[in-house]
């Protein structure tokens, strides 16, 4: 298939894109070096002819009288040409700068074969480990091999290997020896400095440093990726690149460094849990692209060394970013294995922002995507479901508008918009007066695509912030998408109802959230039709203990609420969460902190969730013992709880919940 192009290819010195208007992002008027991304100074071969996909083997560079490629994209995923995929996303950027990139998918790691199947390329290989963290893709929470893979063709595991950086880096060096090697993703992002490996229950070394690789980018990597090829282009050294924000590099020495902030080694964080903590404390607290210093971080008799972040996008450079011309769809190749399923998810959502200022402790994606939310502009998002309206297969319905928080497209604050933010939380306790929410902006963007000619639906399948939805400038916003864009069920996130945990979790307190569930059902009363909540909660956090698990389950039986969608805390690499449960310290104030680090607890804090699965019976059993709690047996009976109405008070249940 191939889809109608959005807009002309750009020249390499050009940037062709409908200006959005002044202010609509927090990032609108950026110094003037940040247009850079979507230019060359250099003219390099044109990779504009017309093709779906970017080249995989041989026969796809013979039909663009290719003789070698300029880059060439190593991932962990499977190839969906998609703006929902990074490698797609810095596959295409590239492509617009003027280089001719090339996409190994998958290779087999085994043997060497698929690692040549496009030649040397000309400038680097740039490797991936795909959108998610490798070894979260590869392995459940309790560290068993996971059955399925939705990265890979018919879902099926084993497609890539543990570490896929390492590994993937490792047969190209045995491959085609001295040849720069560039890492990027998720994986590398979170694994840049010494970290917290769960799997090895260990602190493991930079990522950089066991791949062996010449430059890492971290974080959303448009700005320094088309850098990185501009300079290689011209023919400077890869050792020589010492000053690319949003990048991490590897020296013998940091004598070009000027000014700052020596962290504790790879060795000593390794052997002392205060110093990996005092580490994280020093990289958490630079993190504005304005403001933040070198980090540097001895490994051995080698410094790795972390430049400032980069600038997020403005408007008009994240509008390009989206309009690119994606195939929108999996490489034919996977047909016949049924196409790969993560793409159903998002075949038909739009991507309206990028950021979080919400800073979650178990979560990457502050530390990922940055605090700054950027968000497109109308025309631009606009446009791009005009050009799904137009494909055969498009039945109606924009599933999703949104991003990492759905109601947090075109929230602004006046720091944003230099590329700062305050040493404050932008969420909590409560929402900063400084952080504006646009709702206004969003109820417009959301009538305006579905009077579209096509489109019959227009949902939100995004999760929201529930304590953004309690003020009352959220009423006409909430009322108006539960009534028009939700599909029946509004997610949500309260994690737990604890203080203490959810203080540990960096999330607002249980009062907010039934505040917005005493507005939720207000509004719900007045539709039609009925709406429902998701609601998404987390056993196992660092400071949750049994007992703690145990009063969330007896509030979600009170409640009535469902509790399937339980997830068991996984510790994430340079999160804050997993420093705790890896030192049993916040790593900011020192606190000390339970953590639930056997396997048995973790499936005794599940289990009293979910009391109504018959293979949880056991496990609610000891659970209670363990607590002193026998009498409350009979209330975790999943006969009582199918065959009979839960009761409004039980005696037992209201003097634990007092104490």
């Amino acid at each position: 298939m191939r889809l109608r192009r959005v807009q002309a290819q750009s020249a390499p010195d050009e940037t062709v894109v409908e200006l959005p208007p002044k202010g609509v992002m927090g990032m609108s008027n950026p110094p003037a070096s940040s247009m850079a991304v979507f230019k060359t100074t250099d003219k390099v071969s044109d990779s504009s002819l017309p093709c779906d996909f970017l080249p995989v083997n041989q026969s796809d560079l013979k039909q663009r009288r290719w003789q070698q490629c300029d880059i060439i994209i190593i991932t962990g995923d499977a190839y969906i040409d998609h703006p929902s995929f990074g490698a797609a996303v810095i596959s295409r950027v590239l492509e617009n700068a003027g280089y001719k990139v090339g996409i190994i998918a998958q290779p087999d790691w085994r043997e060497t074969k698929d690692f040549q199947a496009l030649g040397r390329p000309r400038l680097f290989f740039g490797i991936t480990s795909g959108n998610v963290d490798s070894m979260v893709a590869n392995y459940t929470s309790n560290k068993k091999p996971r059955q399925s893979d939705d990265y890979s063709p018919g879902a099926k595991s084993g497609k890539r290997p543990d570490r896929p950086l390492i590994v993937y880096a490792n047969r190209v060096r045995q491959i085609f020896g001295k040849i720069p090697i560039v890492l990027g993703g998720i994986e590398a992002s979170l694994r840049r400095l010494a970290h917290y490996d769960y799997w090895d229950d260990k602190a493991r070394r930079s990522i950089l440093v066991d791949a062996k690789a010449d430059i890492l980018v971290y974080g959303m990597a448009e700005r320094p990726i088309v850098e990185i090829a501009g300079r290689l282009n011209k023919g400077e050294a890869p050792d020589s690149l010492n000053d690319i924000k949003g990048t991490v590099i590897n020296r013998r020495t940091i004598d070009f460094l000027s000014d700052f902030i020596a962290l504790p080694s790879f060795e000593e964080t390794a052997a002392d849990k205060d110093k990996f903590n005092q580490s994280f404390s020093l990289v958490y607290r630079q993190q504005s692209p304005s403001r933040a210093k070198p980090l540097a971080q001895k490994h051995a008799d080698r410094f790795v060394i972390q430049l400032p972040p980069a600038l997020p996008l403005n408007t008009q450079e994240l509008d390009k970013v989206y309009e690119l011309p994606y195939a929108r769809n999996w490489h034919p190749v996977y047909d016949r294995e049924g196409g790969v399923p993560a793409l159903e998810t998002v075949r038909f959502s739009i991507v309206s922002h990028r950021g979080c200022p919400g800073e979650c402790s178990f979560c990457s994606l502050s530390l990922h995507q940055g605090r700054i939310v950027q968000s497109r502009s109308e025309n631009s998002i606009l446009r791009e479901v005009t050009g799904l309206t137009r494909q055969t297969y498009f039945r109606g319905t924009i599933t999703d508008v949104g991003g990492p928080t759905a109601n947090l497209y075109h929230a602004s604050c006046p720091l944003w918009y230099n590329g700062d933010f305050c040493e404050n939380h932008c969420l909590v306790p409560r929402k900063c007066k400084n952080l504006k929410l646009g709702y206004k902006e969003s109820l417009r963007l959301y009538q305006k695509i579905k009077q579209l000619p096509g489109v019959k639906h227009v949902f939100i399948g995004s999760g929201f912030r529930y304590d953004l939805l309690t003020d009352s400038d959220a009423d006409e916003y909430l009322a108006q998408t539960m009534r028009h864009h939700i599909s029946g069920y509004l997610k949500v996130a309260p994690e737990h109802i604890c203080g203490d945990v959810l203080s540990l979790m960096n999330k607002p307190g249980l009062d907010i959230y039934e505040d917005f569930l005493k507005k939720f059902e207000h509004f719900n009363k007045k539709m039609d039709k009925k709406c429902f909540l998701v609601n998404y909660f987390i056993v196992g956090h660092p400071g949750a203990t049994l007992k703690d698990a145990l009063a969330l389950a007896l509030y979600v039986k009170k409640k009535r609420i469902s509790s399937e969608q339980i997830q068991d805390f996984m510790p994430l690499p340079m999160c804050l969460a997993s420093c705790m449960y890896h030192t049993g310290k916040h790593p900011l104030t020192g606190q000390k902190v339970y953590v639930a680090r056997e396997f048995k607890e973790r499936k005794y804090q599940r289990a009293l969730l979910q009391y109504r699965n018959p293979k949880n019976k056991q496990f609610v059993k000891e659970a209670l013992q363990k607590l002193g709690a026998a009498g409350l047996l009979k209330d975790f009976q999943p006969e009582h709880s199918k065959s009979h109405p839960l009761p409004r008070k039980k005696r037992a249940q209201e003097n634990f919940l007092r104490k």
